[in-house]
Parts: C-alpha cells; structure tokens; sequence
C-alpha cells in the first residue's frame, strides 16, 4: 500500500533511487494518453514545458487521465509527474514575474516542477516562495520569507491527488524541507553564470533535486554539439552540483545506462534520467528494492 502521495517522494524519503521517462518537447497530453501512461514503468513522468506546448487544457486532460487508468501497481493514485517550466532561473525579477506559470501548473495537479537555465541562489529563494502556500513555516527566517501561492486552486488539484483541501494545503509543499510535503522542486544547473553559483543556490531551503544539464552547459562553453566525452570542465561542473546536491540533502539527477547505473547508484545519484526500463530494473535490484514498478 502506497504511503504517500507521490511514489518519487516515498522511495527518495528511503533514499531509494528513482527513475523517470518522458520527453523535454513533444510531450502527448490528452485524457487517453494519461490512461495509457498511468501503467507506466517510470517512478515520475517529466513533462518537457520548456521547449514543449504551454498548454494547461492538455495538462488538466492528462492528469485526469492517469487518475482514470490508476491505481498504479505500487498502490498510488497515479505516478508522479514532474513539469519543466519555461521561465529561466536567471534573477529574481524573472522568477516574480512569471511566477504565474507556477500556479497554473501546480493548479492542474502535477507533483513537482524543474526550473532550467539557473544562474542565481536569489531566483531560486523566489521560485520556492512561489510554489508555497503562506501557511507553511519550515525555513521562513531561515533562508525563506513566506510563500506566495494563492488559495483556489485547490478544488482542481485535490481530485487529481484523492485528498481533502486541508490534506492538501499541507502536503502541496516542498519535500524534504517540509517532511509532509509531496512537491519536488528540482534545479538544472546548465551555464557557466550557473556552475559557478551552484553551492549558493543548492543551500536554499526548499529544493528537493538538482542536475547539472550537459546539453545547455555544453554550448555555454563554446559547443555545437554536446561532446560524446564530458571535457573535464563539465566533469568538473557535474562533480560541484553532486557535491552540492550532498551537502545539502539534496536528490542528485544524473543520466545512467544499465552498464552505468550501479556506479551511479554508490557515488550518490538518486534520479537517473535516460529513460529506460532496463536501467531501472537493474538499479532496482542492485537496491533490493520491493515497491512494485
């Protein structure tokens, strides 16, 4: 029987590792696809907005679709989903600004959000007093002011997760800042402006995994293409974000294949991206994992 809301959440909360599928453009999202993806393989489905559609309807559909075709085999109302949101973490004004973006998505139902292109610990302070409600006290006068987000949303999101509005406002808040709370708040580290601001911006209160993204650092560097080899400035970067992800008890992301995934398992990596089944299932038995995929 489930636990929690979000099955991410409840394996990180025993540092288990987890692992995710899902396209950063062209994501499908329709009532239909979400019945089909509530089977999923994958502990959380990444919704690509940052390259992909803003589209809210499609959100909404889709949500309300794997709420159909749930529950999923290890007992949750539907998996976990996590948006890539398309403002850039670059400033605090950015962040105010469209900060809109936020409560639209969180008002649909979803279970986290990544903020990309982050350059600035005070962006990141703003993106996590955006995504909570004022009532919520963990880290207020420790590195947060109170959260931003509005009341009326609720009715929306709390028939997506199967709960009551005061269960939600108390579990729509970051984990593992608040140990109740069912959000995940992800960073991508992916500039140089970015890297060299990293362990600023991984000790804000409130953020749950980060990831150094090679794709964007790479032509931050002067790349066309993302090398075949990491040169050793983007190891280096890749080692500051895990470095800091630990420091601060937070989720490292990190691609891994089957022939990586145990190496990446004992260095620290606690969100394998790569999308694939067989990296999982490799991971999962390396862990003795016994929740059902």
């Amino acid at each position: 029987m489930a636990e929690r809301i979000s099955r991410a959440v409840e394996l990180l909360a025993q540092d288990t590792a987890i692992y995710y599928t899902g396209a950063h453009t062209g994501h499908v999202l329709t009532f239909e696809q979400g019945k089909e993806d509530a089977g999923t393989w994958a502990d959380y489905i990444n919704v690509g907005m940052e390259h992909g559609c803003f589209d809210m309807t499609g959100l909404a559909n889709y949500m309300k679709g794997l709420v159909a075709g749930g529950p999923t085999r290890s007992g949750h109302r539907t998996p976990t989903v996590i948006v890539e949101v398309p403002v850039d973490g670059s400033s605090e004004d950015v962040i105010r600004a469209n900060a809109w973006q936020f409560r639209q998505i969180l008002a649909r139902g979803v279970h986290g959000l990544l903020l990309c292109m982050v350059s600035s610990a005070d962006a990141v302070r703003a993106f996590v007093e955006e995504c909570r409600y004022p009532i919520n006290p963990q880290g207020v006068s420790h590195g947060l002011f109170k959260g931003r987000r509005g009341v009326g949303s609720e009715s929306e999101a709390t028939e997506i997760w199967g709960c009551n509005r005061e269960e939600y406002l108390t579990k729509a808040d970051p984990y593992p800042l608040n140990p109740e709370g069912e959000l995940l708040l992800g960073l991508k580290i992916e500039s140089v402006e970015g890297v060299t601001v990293t362990e600023q911006c991984l000790k804000v209160p409130g953020i749950g995994f980060a990831e150094m993204g090679p794709g964007d650092l790479s032509m931050s560097l002067g790349y066309k293409t993302r090398p075949a080899e990491l040169p050793q400035e983007m190891v280096e970067a890749r080692e500051r974000v895990k470095n800091a992800c630990l420091d601060n008890g937070v989720a490292f992301l990190s691609g891994c294949t089957p022939d990586t995934i145990k190496e990446r398992i004992e260095e620290g990596v606690r969100i394998a991206s790569g999308g694939r089944e067989d990296t999982a299932k490799i991971g999962r038995e390396y862990q003795g994992r016994t929740m059902p995929a």
